[in-house]
C-alpha cells in the first residue's frame, strides 16, 4: 500500500494497544483500555467494511440460556461450572447495559419462550426437572427463573404449554454496534476497516503485524475476532455459521419476545412488525463449520417450513432478506480468555452467547493486557 508520511504518523505510530476484530468484544476491551490509559494510542483493525462475524448479524436475543440449554449443560459440565457461565452472562448482559444504556440498546423487556414440538417428548423432561433448575439458579436471581404458560400467541403444532423466562429481553443489533462505535471513537480510538490482519511477530518489546495493506509495530496485541480466530492463534474455537432471515412487515403481528425451539437451535422474535428466525445448525454441523457467508437450500427451507406450519401458520408473510453471521464455538462452552505471550491476548470462543458474555470478555481481555 502506497502509505503517506502523515498516514503513518497519524495511524500507524506509536501504537500501544492493537485490538483485531470490531465488535462487541474488541470495542469493549478498547474503551476499558481508553479509561484505563487516557494518553494510549489504541488501534482497532477490522477485516469488514462493518464489523464482520456476529456482532451485527445475530439476531438481538438478550439471553442467558433457555431451560433445555441448560438441562443439556448439565449433563456435559459441572453444576459449578454451569452457574459459573449463567452468572458470567447475567453480568455480561448488565455491563453492556451500564456501558450504553437501555435506550442506545433499544432494549425490550418482554421475556423469552421455549416451544416445544408436538412430537418432541422434551417438553415432559424439562417441566419435570424445572423445579430443580429454579432451585439451582436461586443464587444468581434469588426468584424462580423459568415457569409454565399457555400458548397465548396461536403457534401451532406445539405442545399446548411453553416455558417461560421473564429475566429474558431483546435489543436492537444494530442500534447497540453504533452505540459502541459511536462511543470508541468520540474518545479518540481508531478504527481501519476493510483491514484483514494476515499475521503477527514479536521483535523485543514489540509485536510486528502484518495486514492485507501494509506492516506496523504496536506494543500489545488483543485477538477478539472470535468465530475467525483460527485464522490467527492456534486455540480450541471452531467456526460456526448461523444463517437468519426476515420477513416484510405483517400487519396486526401480535407476536412479542424471543422464542427459541429445539434446544435452542432455532430462534426467532418480532423486530419492526417483522419475525426475525434464524438457527438450523444443528441439520449440518460440519457443513456450517465454515467462515464463508451464505446460504443454504437444507436450512432455509427447513427455516420456511417452521415458519408456516409453526410460528405465522394462519398469516401470510413473505420473506424479505436473508443473511448469515459466524460464530466461534468448541467442545466447551467456556470463553477462551488468556495471554498467548507477554504482549499478545486473546478473547474468543463466545459460543453464541456474543451479546450475553462479548462485554465481559472485552473487558477480561482489557485486564489481562492492563496486568501484563
Amino acid at each position: 500500500m502506497n502509505l503517506s508520511y502523515w498516514e503513518i504518523k497519524s495511524w500507524l505510530s506509536n501504537i500501544h494497544f492493537t485490538i483485531v476484530g470490531s465488535g462487541i468484544v474488541g470495542l469493549t476491551c478498547a474503551l476499558q483500555l481508553k479509561e484505563r490509559f487516557p494518553k494510549a494510542n489504541i488501534l482497532i483493525l477490522e477485516q469488514g467494511v462493518l464489523p464482520q462475524g456476529a456482532s451485527t448479524k445475530n439476531a438481538g436475543f438478550a439471553c442467558f440460556g433457555s431451560l433445555s440449554e441448560v438441562i443439556e449443560d448439565l449433563k456435559i459440565h459441572t453444576e459449578d461450572e454451569v452457574l459459573g457461565l449463567i452468572k458470567k452472562r447475567v453480568d455480561g448482559l448488565n455491563l453492556l447495559k451500564q456501558t450504553l444504556g437501555e435506550k442506545a440498546l433499544g432494549y425490550k423487556n418482554y421475556g423469552g419462550y421455549e416451544l416445544f414440538l408436538q412430537q418432541d417428548d422434551l417438553y415432559e423432561s424439562c417441566l419435570s426437572q424445572i423445579h430443580q433448575v429454579n432451585q439451582f439458579l436461586k443464587p444468581i436471581f434469588n426468584v424462580p427463573v423459568y415457569s409454565e404458560k399457555p400458548n397465548s400467541f396461536q403457534f401451532k403444532n406445539i405442545k399446548e404449554h411453553y416455558i417461560f423466562n421473564a429475566f429474558e429481553g431483546q435489543i436492537d443489533t444494530g442500534l447497540m454496534m453504533e452505540s459502541l462505535l459511536k462511543k470508541a471513537q468520540c474518545i479518540g480510538i481508531k478504527i481501519l476497516n476493510n483491514c484483514l490482519v494476515e499475521g503477527f511477530e514479536e521483535q523485543g518489546q514489540l509485536v510486528k503485524i502484518k495486514t492485507s495493506f501494509f506492516e506496523f509495530s504496536s506494543s500489545k496485541l488483543l485477538i477478539a475476532t472470535n468465530g475467525f480466530a483460527e485464522q490467527l492463534v492456534h486455540e480450541d474455537v471452531k467456526p460456526a455459521r448461523a444463517q437468519v432471515l426476515i420477513t416484510k412487515p405483517i400487519k396486526n403481528l401480535r407476536i412479542k419476545g424471543t422464542f427459541h425451539l429445539d434446544k435452542g437451535y432455532y430462534y426467532f422474535r418480532n423486530i419492526d412488525n417483522r419475525i426475525l428466525f434464524g438457527g438450523g445448525r444443528n441439520l449440518d454441523f460440519k457443513g456450517e463449520e465454515t467462515t464463508e457467508f451464505g446460504q443454504t437450500t437444507q436450512i432455509q427451507d427447513s427455516l420456511e417450513r417452521l415458519l408456516k406450519t409453526v410460528i405465522l401458520p394462519h398469516t401470510p408473510f413473505e420473506i424479505e432478506h436473508r443473511w448469515s453471521g459466524i460464530m466461534g464455538v468448541g467442545p466447551q462452552k467456556k470463553a477462551i480468555v488468556k495471554p498467548l505471550s507477554d504482549r499478545v491476548f486473546c478473547g474468543v470462543r463466545l459460543g453464541g452467547m456474543g451479546i450475553a458474555i462479548g462485554s465481559l470478555v472485552g473487558k477480561e481481555l482489557a485486564d489481562l493486557a492492563h496486568n501484563n
